[in-house]
């Protein structure tokens, strides 16, 4: 009576306590997960079935050759017949459906509801999940509410487990007699007596230990537990907990996270082949491994669902169906922990004002980004086939780029580096890299702003340049060909990026407004010097690409996003990121600047574009390189996408390659797989073509000797045509030289380089 009394009612006292407080208390670890964005699916998108299984793959959808359950997928010649698992996101997400895509000639053909044949204007696919915030714990684990799970994963569970849970007290005794009976015959373990009220007091309060006193408080904190929760809160709390996995340091707890795990669908999706063998995993998650030993896994499967059918949960057809029926593993688990890191250090970047790090690693948050899955993928892939092309000069060469919707600013992929998934410096980010030739555009954007002045017609002078710095030393740059070429047309200057050209003409615009000009998009340290005009400037990739998207925009300046909400574990949204597009400002000089940068593409620097058989995009680009070859660049742009590629080396070395070598050839082989929106050829709203006489700049006739055609803002330049009659008399008195008319330009040469 004294050791009851002494010890035992004491010790069982604060067992009482640690369990109580610990249960009522009880909040599990869920991570934060985050998603890529919902692939759209309309008529006349551009969509090829590379990008669109590419899409279904990474998105852990399975071709089961049937398509009829969620997460599953079907071809018959061009067409998908893909089953949605549906999602919330912040803009509300979309219900479950099965739906048929055609695809033809790149686009996206149709779109219908798979069961009434209606035609629909657009359709979503859950988005790819891509990265997972881990707090202290590695634990993978959605919580679902006991009202939300499968009624044959509950009574299968207790078949299996403990078909005596609904009545006895923590403890079984008669289960506990059978299990010794049965291991005393077999000469070794054979069978369990734990109950599955044990089995969570193991998980929630003990160690492994196998020792006597972890017995005694299993068996005392299973009494406790039963003595103060009902059978409702316990099956609950063990649905969400129990170990069922492990994908490197990331443990699989709970049902509902196994399920997305190995099945890649929710949990109220699952098949009953599929319940069977996440119930059968609870005796082993590791020995019946389904990846790892799937043999072993469809034996223990087969074995419970007989067990499901013995307790009358199946009948005998349901039983040989899903004995018959294969694994069905997902190949990938959807555990990403970071799959990638550059693009998650811009996520993390944009969310840190409203989410610490510690509320992103414990908060139950599912964050919804604009990461296009296919477009990352192709920019990895565009990286490595260039780096391979390169041989051996790739070695110690680095990479990165930033790719965006051209018309939001979304930013659909951001690579750090040349190695895909590299956890180290991300250069897309971080590394500030003088940006050479790509900087000319917006010389001649803010020349541009004045019509009255200049436009593409307008004559520049690319003589040779001596400027005495502040140091008193002489600074004397160069054309790329080291020859200077006369007046030329503003098109041509930008198309061949000449320096001397470029420089003269930001000399004459005036280095404070194009200062101006560059700060007003949140840059800092810009020094008027002259050799800004040819890219003296150090920027980072992405840094670069919101300079470009304000032209691939049409003149709107839309800060560059990779968020697009954040929702609560009960799918409501609390935070949403939204940019508001205003009218666009200086919106004829950025469509000239469009299309003069269409010309580099087709006759200029980056002339490989129309050469590799991408002519039909209409591209606009530029090409960049820094001084003595150390930086190679290229930034161009599509009607639905901008890429802006950057190569060099870390030690700053030279590497010998120009934009149109390097950084150019990377955007080539993106383009070529990307399925995207061409770029118009003509000239936008607010601009008319005018053939004129690049030698005066007026108007002329298209027949006449020298006439090239431009587009002009409307009603800037008169309407009077000078014709060819003034021209025979300029020829006659010795005034007969012409500027050549587009048709007889040189060929591409080389981008240029800075040279101080």
């Amino acid at each position: 009576m004294g050791l009851l009394f002494g010890f035992v009612l004491p010790y069982t006292l604060v067992l009482n306590k640690r369990v109580q407080d610990r249960f009522n208390d009880l909040v599990f670890a869920v991570p934060t997960r985050v998603y890529a964005r919902p692939l759209p699916l309309a008529a006349d998108m551009p969509m090829t079935p590379a990008a669109l299984e590419l899409e279904l793959t990474f998105a852990g959808y399975s071709n089961d050759g049937h398509g009829q359950v969620a997460g599953s997928w079907v071809k018959q010649g061009s067409r998908y017949t893909i089953t949605s698992r549906g999602y919330a996101g912040p803009d509300g997400g979309e219900l479950p459906k099965r739906i048929r895509v055609t695809l033809g000639k790149g686009t996206v053909q149709s779109v219908q509801d798979a069961a009434s044949d209606k035609k629909l204007a657009l359709a979503h696919l859950d988005p790819a999940r891509i990265a997972t915030l881990y707090g202290a714990s590695q634990e993978e684990r959605r919580f679902v509410h006991l009202a939300d799970v499968p009624p044959l994963l509950l009574n299968g569970l207790q078949a299996v487990e403990d078909r005596d849970f609904k009545h006895h007290i923590g403890i079984d005794f008669s289960a506990i007699m059978r299990a010794a009976f049965a291991n005393l015959r077999a000469g070794h373990t054979v069978q369990g007596g734990s109950t599955l009220t044990q089995q969570l007091v193991r998980n929630l309060f003990l160690s492994r230990d196998q020792n006597f006193t972890r017995k005694i408080n299993e068996a005392l904190m299973s009494l406790l537990l039963e003595a103060h929760y009902d059978k409702g809160r316990i099956l609950e709390a063990y649905v969400n907990d129990v170990f069922l996995g492990q994908q490197g340091g990331q443990a699989v707890h709970g049902f509902a996270a196994a399920s997305e795990f190995y099945f890649g669908r929710r949990l109220e999706d699952l098949r009953p082949q599929e319940i069977a063998l996440l119930v059968g995993m609870v005796k082993g998650p590791s020995y019946y491994d389904p990846r790892r030993s799937p043999e072993r896994a469809l034996t223990r499967r087969n074995l419970v669902l007989q067990e499901f059918a013995s307790t009358g949960l199946l009948s005998a057809a349901q039983l040989n169906a899903a004995q018959a029926a294969p694994l069905d593993i997902v190949s990938n688990g959807q555990l990403p922990h970071n799959r990638f890191p550059a693009f998650m250090q811009l996520v993390r970047t944009q969310i840190t004002a409203d989410f610490d790090d510690e509320t992103l690693s414990q908060g139950n948050l599912s964050v919804f980004t604009t990461l296009d899955p296919a477009a990352q993928l192709y920019t990895e892939q565009a990286i490595a086939e260039t780096m391979k092309s390169l041989g051996k000069r790739a070695d110690p060469l680095q990479a990165a780029a930033v790719v965006t919707n051209a018309q939001t600013g979304s930013v659909l992929a951001v690579v750090g580096s040349k190695i895909p998934g590299d956890q180290g410096f991300n250069r897309a980010l971080d590394a500030r890299r003088p940006i050479g030739s790509t900087i000319k555009p917006f010389v001649y954007l803010v020349a541009l702003t004045q019509p009255e002045r200049w436009n593409l017609s307008s004559l520049l002078d690319d003589s040779p340049i001596n400027m005495r710095q502040p140091n008193g030393s002489m600074w004397t740059p160069q054309n790329d060909d080291n020859q200077s070429h006369g007046q030329m047309p503003m098109v041509d200057a930008l198309a061949k990026s000449w320096n001397l050209a470029t420089i003269h003409l930001g000399l004459e615009v005036g280095l404070p407004r194009i200062k101006s000009f560059l700060e007003s998009f949140g840059l800092t340290d810009v020094n008027p010097s002259p050799s800004l005009l040819i890219g003296a400037i150090d920027l980072a990739p992405l840094q670069l690409a919101q300079l470009y998207q304000y032209i691939a925009a049409d003149g709107h300046a839309l800060p560059l996003v990779a968020v697009r909400g954040v929702v609560d574990g009960n799918g409501r949204t609390i935070k949403r990121y939204q940019v508001q597009g205003g009218n666009g400002e200086y919106q004829d000089a950025v469509r000239l600047t469009t299309w003069a940068m269409q010309q580099v593409a087709l006759y200029g620097t980056a002339s490989s574009i129309g050469n590799s058989g991408l002519s039909w995009l209409h591209a606009a680009g530029k090409t960049g390189t820094s001084n003595d070859t150390r930086d190679s660049w290229f930034a161009g742009f599509t009607g639905e996408h901008l890429a802006v590629f950057w190569m060099g080396r870390d030690d700053n070395k030279s590497t010998g390659l120009f934009g149109a070598t390097g950084a150019l050839r990377a955007w080539r082989d993106l383009f070529a797989k990307l399925p995207t929106q061409p770029l118009s050829a003509a000239p936008g709203d607010g601009l008319e073509m005018a053939w004129i006489n690049p030698s005066d700049g007026k108007r002329t006739e298209s027949q006449c000797e020298g006439a090239r055609q431009f587009p002009v803002v409307a009603g800037t330049l008169s309407s009077d045509t000078e014709g060819c009659f003034w021209q025979g008399v300029q020829n006659l008195f010795g005034g007969g030289d012409h500027p050549a008319s587009a048709g007889s330009v040189a060929p591409a040469t080389t981008d240029t380089p800075i040279r101080n």
